[in-house]
């Protein structure tokens, strides 16, 4: 049940600016350039926030979608950081998780997304689509920032060749 106050109006402002950095992905296989000025639209069967803890829940179907990009789960939960409740710290993506822009696609299990250091770690039988292009692994690790992703727990990769074009 959502309280009457400010944590509603912060929680669609803190999602817009949420998103943009989700877009950064771009260097680390979303290719195609995002609408980082496009809305943040936010749909769920259900949302709970907690202005005490800083949570906001969203449950059921979600799908955050903005311009192109894509990401969709079973639950997402948003951490405000304690000294600003206009920001976000972190994210998780539980169940069926799936970010995806384009032909550019990430599955996996859970997803974990940290704020200040800009990495998100996928878990759970993950598997990265770039066109024909695949990689999974147990645990993958993408750093927002800097472009770069490791991966471990058995990982295997399918690179395709170029096509003439």
């Amino acid at each position: 049940m959502i309280r009457p106050g400010p944590l509603p109006l912060l929680l669609s402002l803190t999602l817009a600016a949420l998103l943009p950095q989700l877009a950064a992905a771009q260097t680390t296989g979303f290719g195609n350039a995002q609408d980082v000025k496009a809305p943040v639209e936010v749909t769920a069967d259900a949302l709970q926030v907690d202005q005490r803890t800083g949570l906001a829940v969203f449950t059921g179907n979600v799908l955050i979608g903005q311009g192109a990009m894509r990401l969709s789960a079973d639950r997402v939960t948003v951490t405000y950081a304690q000294d600003n409740a206009q920001k976000i710290s972190a994210m998780k993506a539980e169940g069926n998780v799936t970010l995806a822009s384009g032909q550019d696609a990430a599955e996996a299990k859970t997803a974990d997304y940290d704020v200040e250091s800009g990495n998100v770690v996928l878990r759970g039988d993950v598997l990265l689509t770039q066109g024909s292009n695949v990689l999974t692994g147990e645990t993958v690790t993408v750093n927002l920032a800097t472009g770069t992703a490791n991966a471990a727990g058995r990982v295997r990769s399918v690179l395709q060749p170029e096509q003439n074009r």
